[in-house]
């Protein structure tokens, strides 16, 4: 019986445990607790309204009462509610007809099958005050930065842990191309979900969000944090670059030069944390075709042609930018048309040839296959002019033709133009 009763202190010594590691309040605990004697009580007796529990979880202890009424010996109806005069007796001679008795009771008596009962309902019920407490604590922080160690790495997802030992995921595809976590490692990034299936909250971080280097730059630059300078547009690719688009409310501020800062010193510590993602910051413009011809920095742009209803954006330089524009695998004008929300299409300038006769594409069937030229075509290339003047790049990715084929319809429309 001591053993019993032993397992029942240890039992509340140990939800007193979760109380100080979790920050449950203790009004909340006392209910759960007595919440969860009841839930045995009532099974082991039918019922539980007369019954009392008391439990003190800062001292370790409860106390369990049944109250029932005395009623003479031959009128006992209900032995849950009543107790017949001389069994009443034995507790206290004194007791008459129409007392209550109340009466402590040793749970531990119940057995062993009670007691693993009641292990069982405290072990559901802390579980879920757990998922309530997390889920309380992250579901309104979603965008903030948070700093968390790494417990374990698995292929497709890094667990860590906060401060109070919940656990964080940070997926493989939220992480940067060259992130490499040990054990240990104190690892930022930005909460950017909470999903609360079944009671069952997870919390989801990502390095790769335009949020995380937007919460960056706040914490890196005063004048971000206090609404000095405001950051309009993110684009990125993660780990390789970004692009921002930024203004200044004070016009004794440079938002460029404060974002920088002196010899780069502002951003580097940024650039660090991304793993050498290179950031590009421009003044921003609510004029379409200033901020494109910002945005293909560092090309130098000699004219643009705007569609604002579709959104599109017909770039002209000389030939010598278009590679500057485009950047390497196409990484520029992508950053450029994400920060812009246009679609960008660059062309070279072609000087010297305006009495040339063009040639639409259709005219080249019998040397291209047609499926080609329909994939040329639906760039809004129409004429070997056309197809000539735009980058090899372009075609090859927009079009989604093999370089060997791009090549090759290159040098059947270029001898159409050879002496």
């Amino acid at each position: 019986m001591a053993k019993k009763k032993d397992e029942l202190v240890s039992l509340i010594d140990t939800f007193s445990e979760f109380k100080e590691t979790k920050n449950i309040d203790r009004t909340t605990m006392v209910g759960v607790l007595e919440e969860s004697f009841r839930g045995v009580i009532a099974k082991l007796f039918g019922s539980d309204e007369n019954f009392d529990v008391i439990v003190n979880p800062d001292k370790g202890d409860f106390e369990i009462y049944r109250n029932r009424e005395v009623v003479a010996d031959d009128e006992v109806t209900d032995e849950l509610k009543q107790i017949s005069l001389s069994e009443a007796q034995q507790i206290d001679p004194d007791y008459e007809v129409g007392e209550e008795v109340s009466e402590e009771i040793n749970f531990a008596k119940f057995g062993r099958r009670a007691i693993l009962q009641l292990r069982q309902t405290l072990a559901s019920k802390i579980l879920e005050l757990e998922h309530d407490a997390l889920y309380n604590k992250y579901k309104d922080r979603v965008g903030e930065i948070i700093a968390a160690e790494v417990y374990q790495t698995w292929k497709n997802e890094t667990l860590l842990m906060d401060d109070e030992n919940n656990e964080l995921l940070l997926p493989k595809s939220q992480q940067i191309p060259r992130d490499f976590f040990h054990k240990g490692d104190t690892v930022r990034a930005v909460i950017d979900r909470v999903d609360n299936t079944n009671g069952n909250p997870k919390i989801y971080l990502s390095r790769t969000s335009p949020m995380f280097l937007r919460r960056l730059l706040e914490a890196e630059i005063p004048e971000i944090a206090d609404g000095l300078i405001n950051v309009h547009r993110i684009a990125r690719i993660p780990g390789e670059r970004a692009k921002i688009a930024v203004e200044s409310y004070d016009e004794r501020i440079d938002p460029v030069g404060a974002c920088v800062g002196v010899k780069g010193a502002r951003i580097h510590g940024i650039v660090r944390e991304l793993n050498n993602e290179n950031i590009d910051v421009i003044n921003y413009t609510n004029k379409p075709q200033l901020l494109i011809q910002r945005a293909l920095s560092p090309a130098q742009v000699s004219s643009i042609q705007l569609n604002e209803e579709e959104h599109k954006a017909d770039v002209y330089l000389r030939p010598e930018e278009v590679s500057l524009a485009i950047g390497k695998g196409g990484m520029n004008i992508k950053l450029a048309s994400m920060l812009t929300e246009f679609t960008i299409d660059v062309y070279r300038e072609v000087e010297g040839d305006e009495d040339e006769d063009d040639i639409y594409l259709n005219e080249f069937s019998d040397e291209i296959d047609q499926w080609v030229i329909d994939a040329i075509k639906s760039l809004g290339l129409e004429t070997a002019k056309d197809v000539l003047n735009a980058p090899r790049e372009m075609l090859i990715e927009k079009a989604d033709l093999e370089e060997d084929t791009v090549d090759e319809v290159l040098n059947i429309l270029r001898a159409e133009f050879e002496d």
